[in-house]
């Protein structure tokens, strides 16, 4: 048995000194004053005062390049990443190559995910124009959602056939994430600004041609369609204010709509192009500063549901050029947890608030089975931070394949310590247990 001691728990709105135990796999007692003496006799006991004691980060949308782009990451290394962020566990998306959008191919992915994973995992099944067949044959038991890509990106897995995405809205029997971006705004705004940049368009002008407007008008289109068919929308990466007049501050277990913000669009604004460059280019782009900043007003007051980070490396040889050529994307995972805690001390968010959108929100949204919460019974899926000790980014301690940052030279205010996966440390401050191996994840559907 583990005895994780006097740390300061924070989970379900409060912060609280305590103390617990973990047997096996699982949290097996949670004590709010004294632990017993024999109880500690027995136990491998972990000091923890000063450190905050976290239910584990789950990730509701990365890449992880598996398969076929594993020059950029692969599962192995981004889950390395992701549990010395305090992320245990993550649901990856279906532009790989080959795409995930056959029943056969997510099992395959399955097998890599329980073969190379630190994290406990799951996988997108990816929509297409054709593959309607294969979506309505998933196990929403077994699968965290389907994909569609209603806006190209990465991977060009656009469903752009009218019909075929009614379909997909009126007859796919579980949760509908997508990609909101209106492909032929995006069309007619590229091609404007080429006819005075050629090909050579700067990369600050990346939001003016995927612009709000595009995202907008994809979001309450897919909007329109949940409300059409009753589906079970989510809708991904929202970077824009008007877009956020489509959801509403209903609680979470009442909501068939629901939406997610990524870090990127939290902590970054326009402003930081000119400092950054196509460090920072991300589909959808990163937006104004009232953007950022309403997006931060509606994560409080409950209108969006979760933050994620669309974790999405790429060799940094691939984000040369200007806003045509440089690959969208970045490597966020190992810093999300970081970063939001950042805000806390900055005043933009609470402790309690962050674990609420990157713990709870997604165990619940997702229904994902005994996850997401310190309770006993519950898996023991932990992370350990220190508010005391800073962290700076720099290329020696990163974890991702691609070997970068966007937020290289920062220095957090908080420092992750360690990080539980199923009761076994697999992340000790700085080390790596690859031993440890993550699970699928399970939903109570």
């Amino acid at each position: 048995m583990i005895l994780i001691h006097k740390a300061t728990i924070v989970n379900e709105g409060e912060a609280y000194t305590g103390s617990l135990l973990i047997e096996g796999d699982k949290i097996i007692k949670i004590y709010r004053s004294g632990v017993p003496e024999y109880i500690c006799k027995r136990s491998n006991v972990m000091d923890a005062s000063g450190l905050y004691l976290l239910p584990g980060v789950i990730d509701d949308q990365v890449h992880f390049r598996e398969p076929g782009l594993t020059h950029k990451g692969d599962i192995a290394s981004e889950s390395r990443a992701a549990v010395a962020g305090g992320v245990t566990s993550f649901m990856d998306m279906p532009n790989t190559n080959p795409q995930t959008v056959t029943i056969d191919l997510l099992n395959e992915k399955l097998e890599l995910g329980y073969e190379k994973s630190a994290a406990n995992f799951s996988f997108y099944l990816g929509a297409t124009n054709e593959n309607i067949r294969e979506l309505k044959r998933a196990n929403p038991k077994r699968i965290c959602g389907v994909k569609v890509f209603m806006g190209a990106s990465t991977g060009n897995m656009l469903v752009d056939d009218r019909e075929a995405l009614q379909r997909i809205f009126a007859e796919v029997d579980m949760l509908i994430a997508t990609h909101c971006e209106k492909e032929e705004i995006i069309r007619r705004n590229e091609t404007r600004y080429k006819s005075k940049w050629k090909d050579d368009i700067l990369v600050k002008y990346h939001p003016a041609i995927r612009s709000e407007d595009a995202c907008y008008r994809s979001s309450a289109q897919a909007v329109a369609l949940a409300d059409k068919y009753g589906s079970r929308l989510h809708v991904l990466h929202l970077s824009t204010a008007c877009e956020m007049s489509l959801f509403n501050d209903a609680p979470l277990r009442d909501k068939r709509i629901t939406s997610e913000v990524c870090v990127h669009h939290l902590w970054f604004s326009d402003v930081d192009y000119e400092r950054l460059g196509t460090r920072i280019k991300w589909n959808p782009a990163i937006k104004t500063l009232r953007d950022r900043d309403e997006l931060r007003s509606a994560l409080q007051l409950g209108k969006i549901d979760l933050v994620a980070t669309d974790h999405a490396p790429h060799l940094l040889s691939e984000k040369e050029g200007g806003c045509l050529k440089a690959a969208s994307g970045g490597p966020l995972v190992q810093h999300s947890l970081l970063m939001m805690l950042e805000l806390a001390v900055q005043g933009v968010f609470t402790r309690e608030l962050v674990v609420e959108k990157m713990c709870h929100a997604p165990a619940t949204l997702f229904r994902v089975k005994n996850r997401g919460y310190i309770r006993e019974g519950y898996f023991a899926d932990l992370v350990l931070v220190n508010p005391a000790k800073p962290h700076t980014v720099a290329a020696e301690n990163l974890f991702y394949k691609c070997g970068w940052s966007p937020l290289e030279g920062y220095t957090f205010s908080h420092t992750v310590e360690k990080t539980f996966v199923n009761g076994k440390l697999v992340f000790d401050r700085g080390k790596i247990d690859d031993s440890v191996r993550g699970t699928a994840l399970e939903f109570d559907r």
